[in-house]
């Protein structure tokens, strides 16, 4: 009998480290552990919830039963091993600290196996044995050293049943009844997704945020509920296969450089003059800016727990440069409300766009939220989605309705400080003070 140990890989099947234990021993008790070192956001113990009754039912048709504990993942293993006379524990790696924990603790009984990414990030170097810190090097290195296993176990042999911990994830206050009827957390709900995806027109479609144009893998990805290996066969659109190469760049840059998390990894920011206005910072969770186009993509997200990639730069670019508000309020707002807030992705996507980050867009790359809008949501169907109160809005205004006529406002029912507010900011003016703070803080600094 074996141990194997769930982590962010939430499937049976296409599971290298589960497959491989399964090739040794049919009899297999899986089991999850919620470590309190992990610091999980609202929106990704909501997925979990869910995805975690999926993976019980997966294993429930192939004859074994999922166990559920909490608590620290060595203590947790050892009764299991003890309880159990298992003769082994099986893991995919993630490359975080409790697996270093439970590898000393349980030496020779231990089997790892890199289940979860695309290459194997601790030995990922670039020629100088450095790691990468420029993307398009990084992906083309990587689809030299592709790892892309395959194999799926069948029946498991009988264990004896275990009791699991009752987890409390979901909400007390019910703030989920859209996120309910968009997502479908588990494996059968990532595999749908990638049947409905339109791969020949993502190039173009996935720029659009008022169209389904993306994949929607990203939490199903983040918990594992499908591999990126398997993602890699399945979808082999050159775009696509990118955006899986920059997950894999997010995990290399959070493993190499450990504290980026919580600071800049161009030290140089840190005299960059931040501020912190927490009225402001408040407007810009609530899609309350007066901007359009930031405002419905803040509201996107805490309706689906789920932001569209260009909206998450917009909206990024606006808290940190025209608002001048440290990345990381950004990065923990994100972190609490998003189901695929993924360390990675989410620390290397704020510093890139802070301009603070390897590989990062310069500090003068400054979003204008207006000229986004006219460009990839041009009939305002997105804001009007999630902007109700600008529904009745012309198109010519729809991302500049403070610029619009009286009689247009009149007529189409919005009154701006009333019902929708006036910007917080102009942008041209916030632009230019970034601009000024960042060249008189951060470039001549020597």
């Amino acid at each position: 009998m074996l141990l194997f140990w769930h982590q962010k890989d939430l499937r049976v099947e296409e599971n290298l480290a589960l497959y491989e234990a399964w090739k040794i021993d049919k009899k297999i008790l899986p089991v999850f552990i919620l470590s309190p070192e992990e610091k999980l956001g609202a929106a990704t113990k909501w997925w979990l919830h869910y995805s975690l009754e999926a993976l019980a039912k997966d294993y429930a048709k192939k004859g074994a039963k999922l166990v559920i504990k909490k608590g620290d993942p060595v203590l947790i293993l050892k009764k299991l091993l003890e309880k159990t006379k298992a003769e082994g524990i099986y893991y995919n790696q993630t490359f975080e600290k409790r697996e270093k924990r439970v590898e000393k603790a349980f030496k020779g009984k231990v089997a790892s196996f890199n289940g979860n990414h695309l290459v194997g990030i601790p030995h990922f170097f670039n020629k100088s044995g450095k790691p990468f810190a420029v993307f398009t090097p990084f992906y083309q290195a990587l689809k030299k050293e592709l790892h892309l296993p395959k194999g799926s176990p069948q029946k498991f042999g009988k264990v004896p049943p275990l009791r699991s911990d009752s987890l409390t994830l979901l909400p007390t206050k019910k703030w989920d009844t859209e996120m309910k009827k968009f997502w479908k957390p588990g494996r059968a709900g990532a595999l749908k997704r990638i049947k409905n995806f339109h791969a020949g027109s993502y190039a173009v479609s996935r720029e659009k945020p008022a169209v389904e144009g993306t994949s929607f893998l990203s939490p199903h990805l983040h918990f594992g509920e499908v591999s990126p290996a398997e993602v890699w066969r399945k979808i082999k659109n050159p775009s696509f296969r990118r955006q899986l190469a920059w997950r894999e760049f997010g995990a290399a840059f959070v493993y190499h450089f450990p504290k980026t998390p919580t600071q800049n990894w161009n030290v140089k920011f840190k005299r960059f003059p931040w501020t912190l206005k927490p009225s402001q910072l408040k407007k810009w969770q609530q899609g309350k800016t007066g901007y359009p186009l930031v405002d419905a993509s803040m509201r996107q997200l805490w309706k689906l727990g789920w932001m569209h990639n260009r909206m998450r730069m917009v909206v990024a670019s606006f808290l940190v440069k025209d608002l001048k508000i440290h990345w990381k309020k950004g990065a923990a707002w994100f972190w609490d409300t998003l189901v695929d807030a993924d360390l990675g992705n989410n620390t290397l996507g704020w510093q890139w766009v802070a301009g603070c980050g390897p590989d990062a867009a310069p500090f003068f790359r400054i979003f204008n939220p207006v000229l986004q809008g006219e460009k990839f949501d041009p009939e305002g169907k997105f804001v009007k989605l999630y902007c109700p109160e600008l529904k009745n809005l012309p198109k010519k205004w729809i991302h500049k309705p403070w610029e619009a006529p009286e009689e247009v406002l009149q007529k189409a029912q919005v009154v701006l400080g009333k019902n929708y507010p006036q910007p917080m900011v102009d942008h041209k003016v916030a632009r230019e003070e970034a601009l000024k703070a960042y060249k008189t803080r951060v470039q001549n600094l020597r």
